[in-house]
């Protein structure tokens, strides 16, 4: 998490959030689709933009949103 904060990359691929949270890139991607994860499509390829991800792993309660396991 250190690393995202101090990154200036732009924006993730899906690759990179999924190791970041450490799951599969199928579930980064169902994220992407059904919204719950913010995403820029750029041709084909999809990213997640760093300060929205940022802001919502730091907004209250955001360990809460997790897949109903804690």
């Amino acid at each position: 998490m250190t690393a995202l904060r101090q990154s200036d990359a732009a924006a993730l691929t899906a690759t990179e959030v999924a190791k970041l949270f450490g799951v599969d890139q199928r579930t980064v991607s169902a994220a992407i689709a059904n919204g719950t994860l913010p995403s820029v499509r750029i041709g084909r390829r999809v990213f997640v933009p760093r300060e929205p991800l940022l802001a919502m792993l730091s907004a209250p309660g955001a360990d809460a949103t997790s897949s109903g396991n804690g």
